[in-house]
């Protein structure tokens, strides 16, 4: 018995994944490996979104950004911002907690908004998605979770994948334009050893908005357009015996800018976009991401009647932003003030250890516990490399946390779920001094700490077997922006312990909701309110930036309908509703609107899935996003509507797929650029109608 890419489980011989036609017995419902404790998706009592490959592979053939394809299935999540950085691509109004295989990807500690892009979907089976707070995986999930799962062999036999795509503008070709992407994959296994390996490697040529110019260059902040990537994924497995499995994966991932092309500022007033000119930026080197996650699992199905996982993983996180004068670099030491150019870089390496023992059979079949401890050390620091500088002091935060997690089926139509998470958390920062343009002030280290209880409860009762209502509580904690108070300190006489309140953000979130799944739709409908009374936000006070708390409310309701007209044609409609204030004044009540650095737009999104005969299919899916007004009046949002549309045949040998991004070439103002931050260096024109030509073949 052998786990299955969708948590199901499978009957087949030890050392084998399939038989020689593809066919397997599958034993249980979706499991969501993300819920820790072996949950069902029929038995969650809050909004779980399992992206399958399918729907990977058609999110690919259109645009190859991981954070686009979030965004085209996902309405609650922000829209896509294009570029690098992924600041204001909130979850629910909250943060998000990526992860690939349960391994975090955040960086909290040092929020440098770059963990959207770790892994290329390419190597992804599929993508769960936990929509709301949880404390499940520890730190960061106040929005939700997005687990990036890999993918695991399932052929016995050596099996490989090669592909290719060319994507370019509809108008202005050349080779600034243009981009590709080749990728192969081979999978296979021999006794009881089994392997997947992956490569790809892609450039992205410049984009153009609607009107033919180019979009304009985040040239600081790290763009993915004029870039170059690759991904190097590695998993290998070993059947220890019919019950135990030991299975280690490495994913390396790079995307670096090419630096032909220099972003020039817009001017919001006037409407005029942020553009681009070409040539070399003329200082600096070329900012990225590089990442590389490691982990090793072991997991007993049969120890002593229950299954135990264990985890331990690594991951190595740099990345670097572009070179600027900015005020905050100038040293009159090293260069006149105005003159100095410098470019900072986060680094962060983060070592954990993950635990979990589920006991199933309990009280005749109807309970279920599963107990875990978890174990994190965080590293993180940012440095300005072209001058050799510290700016944010090597910053350790250690964390454990043990829980346990309980599942009680009393009958057949109703599940109460309930758990409890104990965190423990330190953060050790040594002493240190600011850099010039902070006065160089000498800091006294310290070690801030918390303890924190979080909850979890909920229940889901079947008024039919395709028919249930569900209702949820859970609670999950971010942390402030350690890093960025730490390097504003401009005042002497400063330590650690007084400036960082390291209290986390707890959120609380409440839910209600009602499925249906019925042949042939299915229907989701939640509400949902997510309250922090101790949440984030950084200001200055008598020359010090520190994170003051106040509190923050979020009221949203989710829908999803699918409709399988017949075999061959599937319609899909979804669609977020978001609204949220702040406490900015101290007065303890909300008054003051989130902006878009903090909420989406509402937004629907829907899709007509149709597979003509055996070798053509089709997709065409529409995105809107409603347009959103604000107390400042310079980041009102005007909505916008895009629409995709994609062909795949299959060829004698192999497979072709031509796609179409922004169909009708709607020419608009990214939601980043105009709700978040009134920025003329961020005022970017969203990328215009582009076509895709793909090709793959299986061998």
């Amino acid at each position: 018995m052998v786990p299955n890419q969708d948590g199901t489980y499978s009957l087949v011989e030890r050392g084998q994944y399939q038989t020689t036609d593809n066919q397997a017995i599958n034993l249980n419902a979706m499991v969501i490996q993300t819920s820790r404790s072996n949950t069902k998706k029929e038995d969650s009592p809050q909004v779980i979104t399992v992206i399958n490959r399918e729907q990977i592979e058609e999110q690919l053939s259109i645009s190859t950004d991981s954070s686009q394809a979030l965004s085209n299935l996902l309405p609650a999540y922000s829209p896509n911002t294009q570029k690098l950085n992924n600041s204001s691509q909130t979850f629910r109004g909250r943060s998000v907690l990526y992860m690939i295989d349960g391994v975090p990807q955040s960086n909290p500690i040092r929020e440098g908004s770059r963990s959207a892009h770790t892994i290329d979907l390419s190597m992804v089976e599929r993508i769960e998605v936990i929509h709301g707070a949880t404390a499940v995986h520890g730190l960061g999930a106040t929005g939700g979770i997005i687990n990036f799962i890999t993918k695991s062999t399932r052929s016995n036999k050596l099996k490989q994948h090669v592909d290719v795509q060319m994507t370019t503008p509809t108008e202005k070709i050349s080779s600034d334009t243009l981009s590709y992407k080749i990728g192969y994959q081979a999978e296979g296994s021999q006794g009881d050893f089994d392997y997947l390996v992956g490569l790809t490697n892609e450039v992205q040529g410049m984009y153009l908005d609607a009107d033919g110019n180019y979009v304009g260059a985040a040239t600081v902040r790290g763009d993915i357009m004029d870039s170059k990537s690759y991904d190097a994924f590695v998993k290998l497995g070993y059947w220890l015996g019919d019950d135990q499995r030991l299975e280690l994966e490495v994913n390396k991932y790079q995307m670096k800018g090419r630096m032909n092309f220099t972003g020039v500022d817009g001017d919001r007033d006037n409407g005029v976009a942020t553009s681009s000119v070409k040539g070399t930026p003329p200082n600096g080197v070329a900012p990225y991401n590089d990442v590389q996650t490691t982990s090793l699992f072991y997991t007993d199905s049969d120890l002593d009647g229950m299954e135990f996982k264990a985890q331990a993983f690594h991951q190595d996180f740099e990345g670097r932003y572009g070179a600027s004068n900015s005020n905050s670099f100038q040293d009159t030491s090293i260069a006149p003030s105005g003159t100095l150019y410098d470019q900072s870089q986060n680094q962060s390496e983060k070592i954990g250890a993950k635990f979990s023992l589920t006991k199933n059979d309990l009280l005749d079949n109807t309970l279920s516990i599963t107990t875990g401890l978890d174990l994190l050390q965080d590293k993180t620091s940012q440095t300005l490399i072209l001058t050799n500088r510290t700016y944010v002091p090597e910053t350790e935060y250690t964390n454990y946390a043990p829980f346990i997690q309980f599942e009680y089926k009393p009958t057949e139509r109703l599940v109460l779920q309930a758990g409890v998470r104990d965190e423990h958390a330190k953060l050790d920062v040594g002493t240190y001094q600011t850099v010039a343009a902070n006065n160089g002030v000498t800091v006294n280290g310290g070690s801030p700490s918390f303890h924190e209880t979080v909850y979890n409860a909920g229940a889901v009762f079947k008024i039919t077997p395709a028919v249930s209502v569900f209702t949820n509580y859970s609670q999950g904690f971010g942390m402030p922006d350690v890093g960025r108070v730490l390097r504003g300190v401009d005042i002497a006489g400063q330590d650690v312990d007084s400036l960082i309140d390291l209290s986390p953000i707890v959120t609380d979130n409440y839910e209600v909701g009602f499925r249906v799944n019925r042949h042939p739709y299915d229907f989701e409908l939640s509400y949902y309110e997510s309250d922090s009374d101790l949440g984030s936000r950084i200001v200055e006070e008598n020359g010090l930036y520190i994170v003051k708390r106040e509190k923050k409310e979020i009221q949203g309701a989710e829908a999803s309908l699918g409709f399988q007209l017949n075999k061959k044609h599937k319609l899909q409609a979804s669609y977020s509703f978001i609204q949220g204030k702040s406490d900015t004044d101290g007065d303890g009540k909300v008054e003051t609107k989130l902006t878009g650095a903090d909420i989406s737009p509402n937004r629907l999104v829907t899709s007509w899935n149709a597979n003509w005969n055996e070798k053509l299919s089709s997709l065409l899916q529409v995105s809107h996003a409603f347009s959103r007004s604000f107390d400042n009046e310079d980041l009102d949002f005007d909505g916008y509507t895009l629409v995709d549309a994609s062909i795949g045949y299959k060829l004698p040998v192999g497979k072709m797929n031509v796609s179409v991004a922004n169909l009708l070439n709607e020419d608009y103002f990214t939601y980043y650029s105009q709700a978040a931050y009134a920025n003329d260096s961020f005022y970017f024109k969203g990328r215009g109608r582009t076509v895709t030509l793909a090709y793959g073949l299986d061998f």
